[in-house]
């Protein structure tokens, strides 16, 4: 089975790449960062060059975070999806089958993530498998 990791290299993520590689040894278990990168609207030609710029920076971010687990013992591998950032770990999580989708929180109150639509709180009602959420240390 397998962990995934929400990862985009905030705060909230780098403390979610701790849990997810501490869950991951615990349960003998492979983690696979994923990273959503749509960008908003979807037309015309800024829309690639927009998508372009956001793969390649998931790819710089992700990058850390696999030096990281590695370096940790973790067998772990990258996905770089073209979607917004719930949407994809649920693609990716019901994919392989993963055990547990771990994310970070930025700290915001229920309410405001309610309202904003953070990736957490959308994980909350579009997953179908357990979703970690992971607070930052204040």
């Amino acid at each position: 089975m397998t962990v995934l990791l929400g990862y985009d290299e905030s705060p909230g993520a780098d403390a979610a790449l701790a849990a997810a590689i501490e869950v991951a040894k615990k349960w003998g278990e492979d983690l696979v960062l994923v990273y959503g990168a749509a960008p908003p609207g979807g037309m015309g030609e800024e829309a690639h060059v927009h998508r372009d710029a956001l793969m390649e920076m998931g790819r710089t971010a992700t990058a850390h975070a696999l030096e990281r687990a590695t370096a940790e013992g973790v067998a772990t591998t990258v996905r770089l999806v073209d979607a917004k950032p719930a949407e994809a770990l649920v693609e990716v999580g019901d994919e392989l089958d993963a055990t547990v989708i771990v994310v970070g929180t930025a700290g915001d109150s229920p309410f405001r993530g309610a309202l904003l639509g953070s990736t957490p709180h959308k994980l909350l009602h579009l997953a179908n498998r357990p979703v970690l959420c992971v607070p930052v240390e204040r």
